[in-house]
């Protein structure tokens, strides 16, 4: 089981917004399990916070930007690329400004500060989702395609073309996530020309210098475009290299370009929200297709999680029979509402239950349409979750299991007379002190039929 991280303390860096060029404090903080990579915009009015998600996407234009609630976050995918790449699970951003610090263009910066405080393992397991399938999207007007196969660890390969004898075509491939920090994070971004034309032309690039971004010539440069571009960049004196890129700047490797796609698509695709086992190849990247493959990827995932199924062999021997069970639990019937228990480890366990219409339930709920009432459902999942919580203890005969807390419960489908229930119980945080946090869900018929988080303490009878 692979642990969820977070960061050992908080780090602060400083810089200039590529486009806006305005100066932004940035803070990066340990957060809590769960939490994911989420931006917190300390110069609005409440602290308003945008979660890394691939939903809030508005806009791809020369780099990802975020939007929730008319709250922006412009240009996150070098941070997001590091915090992934420095293997982070959980940290908050904090942000006095839109726009992340662009720096020398790269993730390098934002990996020595991570480097430089540490990483802290968590008590909580990473969701990760394996990939079983080809999934892919392609983008029709530019012939950019992404897509994903199933394989055992999470790898990129990045290709890119753009038709330029400047550039000609560049391959990059990070084998595993351990390669991004020595052989991706320093890639800096990168432009063409004619495209910073373009950019000075529409009012972007404000925070732009020959320090944070390569420049390939691929046009012949104009007295008007040189004087232009002196004075964005605040320079006496601009020449071009023999290999075709403005001065003031050393490729740190030659296909540059084509690494610092592949630190893009990594940093894009942290918006899928979870961990990824599976091999990326990505051809002609760019932020809108990554992106939207994100999109896609998070969709995908959101409708196999509801609708996964658990099958498990209810003819086996079971770990514990009813006996057994009433040796553990203080509940008697009419209150007990398991049958058996076919798995359980030390942070998960499962149960099974089956209904039948001699249940004391069925007498009043409901007379001519019986229907297991949802709070006996809560109850079940709760007693096969304090079995898991009593095996803690080497005498759990004298001990009583109360509920502390129920959240999030939702009844997806109605119970009847003759279905046989599964309950899951998985740990969200380890058993400390008697307590047992977890999530809980309850199967029939290849579906699920409720879910919630439960929160339950064992003391010892007085």
């Amino acid at each position: 089981m692979v642990k969820q991280k977070t960061i050992n303390t908080e780090i602060s860096l400083t810089g200039v917004g590529l486009h806006t060029g305005k100066e932004v404090k940035m803070t990066f903080k340990p957060a809590p399990i769960n939490n994911g990579f989420t931006f917190v915009r300390l110069d609005l009015e409440g602290h308003p916070v945008v979660e890394a998600d691939a939903n809030y996407v508005v806009n791809t234009q020369r780099g990802t930007n975020l939007e929730k609630l008319g709250v922006k976050i412009q240009t996150p995918e070098h941070v997001l690329a590091a915090l992934v790449g420095c293997d982070l699970d959980n940290v908050i951003i904090e942000l006095n400004a839109s726009e992340l610090p662009i720096l020398d263009g790269s993730s390098k910066y934002f990996v020595d500060a991570i480097e430089k405080v540490g990483v802290l393992e968590q008590e909580a397991k990473r969701k990760v989702y394996v990939v079983k399938e080809v999934i892919s999207f392609t983008d029709e007007e530019t012939g950019s395609e992404i897509m994903v196969m199933p394989s055992e660890s999470y790898s990129v390969t990045a290709m890119v073309d753009f038709g330029t004898k400047v550039l000609g075509t560049q391959n990059a491939t990070m084998k595993n996530i351990a390669e991004f920090k020595t052989e991706i994070a320093q890639s800096r971004t990168f432009s063409f020309l004619h495209e910073l034309e373009s950019l000075l032309d529409d009012g972007l690039i404000k925070g732009g210098d020959l320090n944070n971004a390569i420049v390939y010539v691929d046009k012949e440069i104009s007295e008007k475009t040189m004087n232009s571009l002196k004075t964005a960049f605040g320079k006496d004196e601009i020449t071009v290299k023999p290999n075709g890129i403005l001065d003031n700047l050393t490729l740190h490797y030659p296909n540059e370009a084509a690494r610092h796609k592949l630190l893009d698509v990594v940093g894009d695709l942290s918006l899928i929200g979870t961990r990824i086992q599976g091999k990326v190849i990505a051809n002609k990247p760019g932020h809108f297709v990554n992106t939207q493959f994100a999109k896609k990827m998070a969709k995908i995932i959101k409708i196999e999680q509801r609708n996964y199924v658990p099958v498990y062999d209810l003819n086996q021997e079971p770990l514990m029979d009813i006996h057994k069970i009433m040796s553990v639990l203080p509940h008697r019937p009419p209150f007990l509402f398991i049958d058996r228990i076919i798995e359980m480890s030390d942070s998960h366990i499962v149960g099974l239950k089956n209904v039948t219409m001699n249940e004391g339930f069925f007498v009043g709920h409901f007379p001519g349409a019986p229907v297991m009432p949802g709070v006996i459902i809560v109850e079940a999942m709760a007693q096969t979750g304090g079995i898991l919580v009593l095996s803690t203890v080497p005498d759990p005969e004298n001990y009583l299991t109360y509920f502390m807390k129920i959240d999030n419960v939702k009844f997806k489908h109605k119970v009847l007379p003759g279905d046989t229930l599964t309950f899951k119980c998985d740990l969200i945080t380890p058993i400390r002190r008697g307590i047992c946090h977890m999530q809980a869900n309850a199967y029939a018929n290849g579906k699920l039929v409720a879910e919630a988080e439960l929160m339950a303490q064992i003391a010892k009878k007085q």
